[in-house]
């Protein structure tokens, strides 16, 4: 027995990921959700006869018989990463859709999700969307081919030149792909359909080429079995009437009124019996308020299903959900806790915390830090909590005191930083920000208890006391001069400190160039160690010299000029200084 293909539909936000689910219904989700952008995860189910009124004859290009009864399309939020819709070893989806709006091109969150569907080796299609809103388009009738056929010459190469941007971004990640109709092999070459949400344009040709691949190249894992359910939680909510249920997706099995369910929470895996069992009306959004849903005795693969059940409320968005009969109920609850406790794992000895609002959501969060290099010491679902300030705390290394959370409420402490969003690419960012910004300060004080840079010169007429300590007008040359700065002369032998720095009367820590000062200086005689119009130089030590190398980044034009003179001065005995 087959089932439907189940497709995720992902993208940057905004570039009209639900708005072409939204054609496929026929339905107004979009015009009802704040900001046209989808809030929460849902699920529609499109049987075969709509695919094939949608397509007419474009179907009859497969050149086999189609088996799959339809698609169940899922629709994550713009904020979420798709591997919230997670199963054992990978990605719900068997093939996933990426929007892509033609004339924004690649954005932050397309990356992201072209990084979590090559980790997850899931396949996809591309749709390059809004080719409507391309400069010159004009409004035009039948297949995406030939509206594009009857547009300007300029306004197809302008559409060529957009298509073979996506084109060039791809392989920079590793994908070769290709306009949908110039494909040559589908299992080297990702598909791009130029499509349009708003006139439906290329819709047709998307769902061909979806079910040709399912019905080509997934058709063994499309073959469900008779037997218990396998699912995923897509959330956890309250509803009026009924009171605690839980969103779900079956895409194995069979699921019955008054069967045991197995279902991962934080507080570990639990068993439940089904109360009831509604099923959204083909066409109809799961999650729109509007969608009617009618109780059933039993639902069947693939498909989407609101579940009634005692204590489901502890259910994790994410989570497996599993059905087994009575004798088998405390294996599948170790089996499910393993499954949870997979994502759940403290990986690191020292690393950062993470928290999200849902199991795929974790894994997506890691998977991407893991691939920076950022070490994960504990990744958990739910809220931020006092123990998870306490083990944040706990890190040697402050760049690691920190606790990330996705899509999870804000929370506040003085002892550690903790960064909250929802969005991943932007939460990540917010974390990248946050450890230069910390890297900056670390440095900046390294920079503090390093001898500054500086080149002076005695002014000539300006001694004011001729020794204990020696008290002279000097001009800044270059760099910086800073109070206890020792100094040497142009033969690198250090003889004396810049004991005190005056302007005006008053004591300053540091002088810049251009400004002239009086400095005292400690253990010198005026005409005798130094004499008037002479050129000093800071005294820097190897080490020091090494670091500000390093840090030379925070260092002016002037400063780097002197350290050079610097060195030009000490490797006159020592051809390797400062290497």
């Amino acid at each position: 027995m087959k089932r439907q293909i189940i497709v995720t539909v992902v993208g940057h936000v905004d570039h009209g990921k639900s708005s072409i689910l939204d054609y496929i219904r026929g339905s107004s989700v979009v015009k009802r959700e704040a900001g046209a952008i989808t809030q929460a995860i849902g699920a529609s189910i499109v049987p075969l006869r709509m695919i094939q009124k949608i397509c007419g004859p474009l179907l009859d290009t497969i050149k086999k018989e189609i088996l799959v009864p339809g698609i169940l399309f899922i629709d994550t939020p713009g904020h979420a990463a798709f591997t919230t819709i997670r199963k054992r070893g990978g990605n719900l989806a068997d093939i996933a859709v990426l929007v892509i709006d033609i004339n924004e091109g690649v954005m932050p969150q397309t990356i992201e999700c072209i990084d979590i569907l090559k980790s997850y080796k899931t396949p996809f299609v591309v749709a390059a969307n809004k080719i409507d809103q391309i400069s010159g388009w004009q409004k035009a009738s039948g297949s995406a081919l030939q509206r594009i056929a009857k547009q300007h010459e300029s306004v197809q190469k302008r559409l060529d030149e957009k298509l073979y941007t996506i084109v060039g971004k791809l392989s920079e990640y590793g994908f070769e792909s290709e306009r949908f109709d110039r494909v040559l092999d589908y299992t080297k070459q990702i598909a791009i359909i130029p499509t349009s949400a708003s006139t439906g344009a290329g819709i047709p040709e998307l769902l061909m080429v979806l079910m040709g691949l399912g019905g080509r190249f997934l058709e063994s894992q499309l073959t469900v079995s008779e037997g218990k359910c396998q699912g995923t939680i897509l959330e956890v909510k309250e509803e009026k009437g009924l009171g605690a249920t839980v969103d779900a997706i079956i895409y194995d099995g069979t699921l019955k009124k008054n069967d045991i369910i197995v279902v991962g929470s934080a507080e570990g895996a639990f068993a439940t019996k089904v109360k009831g069992l509604f099923e959204p009306a083909p066409l109809s959004e799961m999650r729109d308020k509007k969608s009617k849903f009618k109780p059933v005795q039993e639902v069947r693969a693939a498909t989407g299903v609101k579940i009634l059940a005692v204590g489901i409320e502890k259910s994790l968005a994410g989570a497996p959900l599993r059905g087994c009969g009575e004798g088998e109920v405390e294996k599948v609850k170790e089996e499910v806790q393993r499954e949870v406790e997979e994502v759940l794992i403290q990986t690191d000895q020292q690393g950062i915390i993470l928290k999200a609002d849902s199991l795929g959501s974790l894994e997506a969060l890691a998977k991407l830090l893991k691939e920076k290099s950022v070490p994960v010491r504990k990744a958990s679902v739910g809220m931020i909590s006092k123990s998870d300030i306490a083990d944040a705390e706990s890190n040697l290394d402050p760049l690691t005191a920190v606790i990330l959370g996705f899509n999870v409420p804000a929370a506040a402490s003085d002892k550690v930083k903790i960064i909250t969003h929802d969005v991943i690419y932007r939460l990540l960012e917010d974390y990248e920000k946050w450890k230069a910004s910390m890297h900056k300060e670390g440095e900046q004080r390294e920079l503090e208890g390093i001898t500054k840079p500086c080149k002076i010169q005695l002014m000539k007429g300006y001694v004011f006391r001729q020794s204990n300590p020696a008290v002279v007008g000097v001009d800044i040359l270059a760099g910086t001069l800073a109070t206890d700065t020792p100094l040497m002369k142009a033969d690198g032998k250090e003889f004396t400190r810049a004991k005190g720095i005056q302007a005006d009367q008053e004591n300053i820590p540091t002088a810049d160039r251009g400004k002239q000062v009086a400095v005292s200086l400690s253990g010198v005689v005026v005409g005798r160690q130094i004499q008037e119009g002479e050129v000093l130089y800071s005294s820097i030590t190897e080490d020091e010299f090494r670091k500000l190398k390093q840090l030379k980044k925070y260092l002016s034009k002037d400063q780097i000029d002197v350290l050079k003179e610097i060195a030009t001065i000490m490797r006159k005995e020592n051809p390797v200084w400062g290497v």
